[in-house]
């Protein structure tokens, strides 16, 4: 039976009624996969986010990076291929919550689906931004539909959910960011050696990472490797690896119930006192206030 104009995008939000149940992010039964819940709104804030696409049944989000300013609604989703830093905003209410659904982008599954549709050898074009807002199609909307209803069974969600997970990254890559994931998976671009350096930051924070050694195993000059970054991240590699040892820090401040001078040594900072003052600049709070302030919303 032929669905009415707009029925998918009902069931989409109903699903996620169902089942995006938790506030903020919580795992779907299938591993890669989360729902997105909000009953509020959240002002504009410093986040980060590893790499996936996130749809929404409802609500808004805005991402703020280096000037410009990338939506995500019920009509668009986002991509983000590379772990990004930068400044999101919220839109929800208890009457109507921002309800959606983050796929992981999965480095295997990518090159798999590049190679079946002979991709894999393609000339790089330009450098693509590391995040962007995309139009919302109907078949995007479909393969989501069919990946809530399979995740309403631990089972369905076991055997089928991979294929319809599969088949989402493929419409990605056949829509108005394919570019992007494409660009990932590439072995003669420039943004696959940029994410080699992402993932190198986003696991040796703590290590005193030097500049011209993450260029170099780029395969880059150091010119070339600063544009590049800065094309992908909107930033410049030590503000990214700044900002990252502050996330770090932070989640051990809320989670673990480090002290300020824990956390600091243990995100890679000398200085105490500067790493007070870099944390209270990006989150508005020093360490010790702002974890209070983690703790109690969380409890």
């Amino acid at each position: 039976m032929t669905e009415l104009p707009g029925s998918g995008r009902q069931r989409l939000l109903a699903l996620l009624a169902d089942q995006a149940t938790r506030e903020g992010f919580s795992p779907a039964p299938l591993a890669g996969v989360r729902y997105v819940r909000a009953t509020h709104d959240y002002p504009r804030a410093p986040a980060l986010y590893d790499p996936c696409i996130m749809l929404l049944g409802s609500g808004r989000k805005r991402a703020h990076l280096g000037g410009a300013v990338h939506v995500l609604d019920p009509g668009h989703y986002w991509v983000v291929s590379v772990p990004m830093p930068f400044a999101c905003e919220t839109e929800a209410s208890p009457e109507a919550p921002l309800l959606g659904l983050s796929v992981d982008v999965d480095g295997a599954v990518l090159g798999e689906l590049l190679l079946g549709m002979d991709e894999g050898g393609q000339a790089p074009g330009p450098i693509p931004a590391g995040m962007c807002a995309t139009p919302l199609s109907d078949a995007l909307v479909d393969a989501a539909v069919r990946l809530l209803d399979c995740l309403a069974s631990p089972l369905d969600a076991r055997i089928l959910g991979p294929g319809i997970v599969r088949e989402i990254v493929y419409r990605v890559l056949r829509g108005g960011q394919g570019a992007a994931l494409r660009a990932l998976a590439a072995q003669n671009g420039h943004l696959r050696p940029i994410a080699r350096a992402l993932k190198r930051i986003q696991t040796a924070f703590d290590t005193n990472l030097d500049v011209e050694v993450l260029a170099r195993e780029a395969h880059m000059g150091l010119s070339t490797f600063h544009h590049a970054f800065r094309a992908v991240t909107a930033t410049s590699p030590l503000q990214y690896l700044k900002t990252v040892r502050l996330h770090q820090a932070r989640r051990l401040l809320a989670e673990a119930g480090a002290t300020a001078g824990e956390a600091a040594v243990r995100v890679g900072y000398a200085s105490t006192s500067q790493f007070s003052r870099e944390y209270k600049r990006l989150f508005g709070l020093p360490p010790s206030e702002d974890a209070l302030r983690l703790r109690t919303a969380e409890g």
